[in-house]
């Protein structure tokens, strides 16, 4: 494979990750308008986001273990169909029930995109040629997510928010662009259902435990009940099937299990100001499209970022470069929180927007480690249950965030919330602190790997 390869290839299937990214973006800047729809309170139709998010990180594992099956080609395409289709139900949904479940639909197939993304890319290339192209992925997908805010604003004021909940959809033009270059086999061993099971029913848990405040007691009971009885039935069935849906090889591995762990309070920081930035600017008297608007500047920098990202991780491999993406997810909330207290004023809209570039270039460099990170540390026939164990771990942290900050942020104060969700990336930066000590694993100079 060529670099030219790589470039097309990576930026095609960063656009395609953006596209289901853009599932919680452009929803983020109609929360307002679901509410009102339905009659709930905002932070009810955080659900929207929060349910989304979870299945999004539950079934990555599922994919990435289907993908170690047959190939990524069929499993890539399924996961698209059913985002689309997600999506279109979403917009069409008559009753709240309906759009949460259509919503579920939408997170459970658009969870193929990222791990299918990486694990496509971490096949074909490798080497300084596979961290730019895992970068480029990061950054076409950021910038396409950047933007849906505005694509959302914009939908929403000449087509009415369902139309928004639509976008999505658009996934399915951009499959035939990499037809070709996805691979079609695998090493036919068997999927794990129960174990899949388990590991959703777990982490459903711990994010309904957290964003209970919203929606009452039974609910946190719900929530309880799941995790902690799904925490050590999930670590049983490892024990005794370890070539299941958590191979015992991967979930026992310290570089994998630490650097998710660490990695997760990244999208944690990005979910939870996809929530926060239009709940609060929309409740000063914003309209969809200006929030959208003064999120454009992320987009520019997700343009450029990947060009520093890249390289940086090279340099100085996947456990530091996690450092420094941690250390500024929590720098992000922070100066959030600060906006949050400045506003309605100039100075704290100017605050809002700082924290979100800096959130953006937090994501656009976790992202790409996270993968290296994974990548380097199993061996190449568990590559897409490793990659999706770790995504799912990932984008829990998504969840989590969403629900901190949907679930807590009408009960104490968004900024107040922030404040709290800062605490998870100072977390993930002592899990991974035995990693920090060793030295830094930079990218073999090979350019290219074979096309499996």
């Amino acid at each position: 494979m060529t670099s030219d390869d790589s470039r097309r290839v990576s930026t095609v299937l960063g656009l395609l990750f953006g596209l289901a990214a853009m599932g919680s973006a452009s929803a983020a800047i109609v929360l307002s308008d679901v509410a009102a729809e339905f009659d709930v309170s905002v932070g009810q139709a955080a659900w929207v986001i929060s349910l989304y998010a979870l299945l999004l990180a539950v079934t990555t594992a599922v994919h990435g273990r289907v993908s170690d099956l047959v190939g990524v080609r069929t499993p890539l395409l399924v996961g698209v169909a059913m985002m689309a289709g997600g999506a279109v139900a979403a917009a069409l949904a008559p009753t709240y029930p309906l759009l949460l479940a259509a919503r579920l639909l939408q997170g459970a197939g658009a969870a193929a995109v990222p791990v299918l993304g990486v694990a496509a890319l971490s096949a074909r290339y490798d080497g300084a040629v596979r961290d730019l192209a895992l970068g480029r992925l990061a950054g076409w997908s950021a910038v396409v997510a950047s933007l849906g805010p505005l694509a959302g604003g914009l939908v929403e004021h000449a087509f009415g928010w369902r139309a928004v909940l639509a976008l999505p959809a658009l996934g399915l033009l951009v499959v035939p662009l990499l037809w070709r270059a996805l691979g079609t086999t695998g090493s036919g061993a068997d999927l794990d259902v129960p174990g899949a099971v388990l590991v959703g029913l777990t982490a459903a848990g711990l994010v309904l435990l957290v964003q209970s405040p919203s929606t009452g007691g039974v609910v946190a009971l719900v929530g309880a009940v799941l995790l902690v009885l799904g925490a050590p039935v999930t670590a049983r069935r490892v024990r005794r099937r370890p070539d299941g849906f958590l191979p015992l090889v991967v979930v026992s591995d310290p570089a994998v299990v630490r650097s998710a762990v660490a990695a997760a309070a990244v999208p944690a920081a990005w979910f939870g100001l996809l929530i926060a930035v239009p709940a609060v600017l929309v409740a000063d008297g914003w309209e969809p499209w200006q929030v959208g608007a003064l999120l454009i500047p992320s987009a520019v920098v997700a343009a450029v970022v990947p060009r520093v990202t890249g390289p940086l991780l090279s340099r100085i491999g996947p456990s530091r470069s996690l450092a420094v993406s941690a250390t500024s997810a929590s720098a992000a909330l922070l100066v959030t929180a600060l906006g949050v207290a400045l506003r309605p004023g100039a100075l704290g809209v100017a605050v809002i927007a700082a924290s979100v570039l800096l959130v953006t270039f937090a994501f656009l460099l976790g992202q790409p480690a996270l993968s290296a990170a994974v990548g380097q540390a199993v061996p190449a026939d568990v590559r897409g249950v490793a990659l999706g164990v770790a995504t799912l771990v990932f984008l829990t942290g998504g969840s989590v965030g969403s629900a901190v900050v949907g679930g807590i942020g009408d009960v104490i104060g968004m900024g107040v919330a922030l404040l709290v969700l800062a605490v998870l990336p100072l977390l993930g930066l002592l899990t991974l602190r035995p990693l920090l000590r060793r030295a830094p694993s930079p990218a073999p100079a090979s350019t290219s790997a074979p096309t499996p």
